[in-house]
């Protein structure tokens, strides 16, 4: 579903976000609704900020697909290390 530039423009506001923030959070598939509902109150003092959530959300997930990428890599290295060692 597609989302009213109008609800974003209004979880923008609400959650005091910049356009880096919105544009973050369209590429990690968020949407307006999600961003408003985890607005920390002040008996969730654990919660962080959401700017600061959208951040860790997507170092986590970059760091998860580094790890998937240099797994990829290694597993072709075994693959292909064999046939490289038998001819030496």
């Amino acid at each position: 579903m597609a989302y009213s530039e109008q609800m974003w423009q209004e979880a923008k506001k609400k959650c005091r976000l910049s356009d880096e923030d919105i544009a973050r959070a369209k590429r990690l598939g968020l949407n307006p609704r999600s961003l408003v509902k985890n607005i920390p109150s002040k008996s969730e003092p654990w919660k962080a900020p959401v700017n600061v959530w959208l951040r860790e959300i997507e170092e986590k997930r970059q760091k998860k697909a580094a790890q998937k990428q240099r797994r990829r890599e290694k597993a072709k290295r075994a693959e292909a290390g064999p046939s490289a060692k038998e001819s030496s």
